[in-house]
């Protein structure tokens, strides 16, 4: 009885994992549809970003509720029951990711309604690049509880606040000097700040993986922290 039950909390708790997998899958292709639609003016593709943010939602909630079953109903001890704390605060960081990358998509749109009229020279591709990659090795690190891996999207969060930083100075410069643009650059400052909000989530995402392996809360602790605990053989 015992052994059934136990492989039943297996299957349940690697069901939750997987499904965790496929939101997170998801998302990192709305933010990359999202930052391919400002590139291109797809606007059909920038309206199934935003379509389907429902779909990013309905697995917020149906993960929150296999969780809420899991504890209430298997009562987890140690490992597992760290597991089922870290996801559901990375289901949380999860979806709001989500809704970051369906604000660049509605802001893309607005900015290709408009002809890309008096678009200040400001590229967030760098910063694209950087966001898309750390989701990316995030769930890499989860899916094979990698805490190096997952300390060094930590560390990469700092690149993304270096490029938000640049991209506030030279979009202010370019309303002071010309108008014009300021639509336009308002409208770019949402997508970058967008985009640094995705670099938090991805961050705050890899310290909980950092925790569920090694048991210690790494949060405002610094990145040279991260990095030790992560490479700790404790």
């Amino acid at each position: 009885m015992f052994e059934h039950t136990h492989k039943q909390f297996d299957a349940e708790l690697e069901s939750v994992r997987s499904r965790f997998l496929q939101m997170g899958g998801l998302v990192e292709a709305q933010i990359t549809s999202a930052i391919d639609g400002l590139a291109n003016g797809d606007m059909e593709l920038l309206d199934r970003v935003i379509a389907r943010e429902a779909e990013v939602n309905r697995h917020e909630t149906e993960l929150d509720e296999a969780i809420g079953r899991i504890l209430a109903l298997r009562q987890p001890a140690a490992v597992d029951l760290r597991m089922m704390i870290t996801l559901t605060k990375m289901i949380t960081d999860m979806e709001r990711a989500g809704d970051e990358a369906e604000k660049i998509a509605r802001m893309a749109k607005m900015i290709h309604e408009a002809g890309r009229r008096h678009m200040p020279p400001v590229e967030l591709w760098h910063m694209a690049g950087y966001v898309t990659t750390m989701m990316r090795q995030m769930l890499d690190a989860f899916a094979r509880i990698d805490a190096q891996v997952a300390a060094q999207v930590v560390r990469q969060d700092k690149s993304v606040d270096v490029e938000w930083q640049a991209a506030i100075r030279h979009l202010i410069t370019y309303m002071i000097e010309d108008p014009r643009t300021i639509s336009r650059s308002i409208e770019l400052l949402f997508i970058a700040k967008a985009l640094e909000r995705i670099g938090d989530h991805a961050k705050n995402m890899s310290e909980q993986i950092v925790y569920l392996i090694k048991g210690k809360d790494v949060r405002h602790t610094g990145v040279d922290n991260v990095e030790r605990q992560a490479a700790s053989e404790e």
